[in-house]
């Protein structure tokens, strides 16, 4: 079974999608980082990040591998690299790239393939597993998506405003929503979980009981 979970940056897709694969027994699979890995990759290259040819060239050159807790570029766990404000932002026009998305869509299919496995990203249910039997789009308000955001960077030890957040987030959801190819949108077939307000457990335990009666419904 492949369990979907899109939804804008600070939903919680990454969190809830985490926790329910622990407890389903299923692997997980964070898209989110697969782009940031290729930011992060394009940084050190010194490539420009909108350049196709460029960007097209990296990717052939990539090793990616996405074992349980790690992000493996070119054999180098990047994971605790991921998170900070430089890649956040790089990662938005790596993102709009049609060349890495149409790669690292790829891969993600390959890593499904023949596995129960819960997904995040913002386009995993329309667009990378159409026919997924579980999908779930999360969202929450903007404020409140930008303060998970805030309180997990400062945890970090960056120097960020909640406003800034904001900022970039709505840029990320503008972008996001208008791409030509793959954009950010609720699959037809998926349903709207909204966190504002409520705790990891909770959406989790939400999520988990409406897979659990999907897989009752199959046996």
């Amino acid at each position: 079974m492949i369990v979907t979970i899109d939804g804008p940056a600070g939903a919680g897709k990454s969190s809830a999608a985490t926790r329910l694969a622990q407890r389903l027994g299923f692997a997980f699979l964070d898209t989110g980082a697969m782009y940031r890995a290729v930011a992060l990759a394009a940084l050190r290259a010194h490539c420009p990040l909108d350049d196709e040819t460029s960007l097209a060239n990296l990717v052939a050159t990539l090793r990616l591998e996405m074992p349980a807790g790690q992000v493996l570029v070119n054999g180098e766990d990047v994971a605790p690299l991921l998170r900070s404000s430089e890649i956040t932002k790089a990662s938005m026009p790596i993102a709009a790239s049609r060349v890495v998305r149409e790669k690292l869509v790829a891969w993600q299919r390959e890593i499904a393939a023949g596995r129960d496995i819960v997904t995040e990203g913002r386009d995993q249910g329309t667009h990378v597993f159409p026919m997924a039997e579980c999908k779930f789009f999360l969202t929450a308000t903007p404020i409140e998506r930008a303060e998970r955001r805030f309180r997990e960077m400062t945890a970090k030890g960056e120097r960020i405003t909640v406003d800034e957040i904001l900022r970039m987030q709505t840029e990320r959801d503008t972008r996001d929503a208008a791409r030509a190819f793959a954009p950010l949108k609720q699959a037809d077939d998926a349903m709207l979980v909204e966190t504002t307000g409520q705790s990891l457990d909770e959406v989790v335990s939400r999520l988990e009981l409406l897979v659990r009666e999907r897989l009752g419904a199959r046996s």
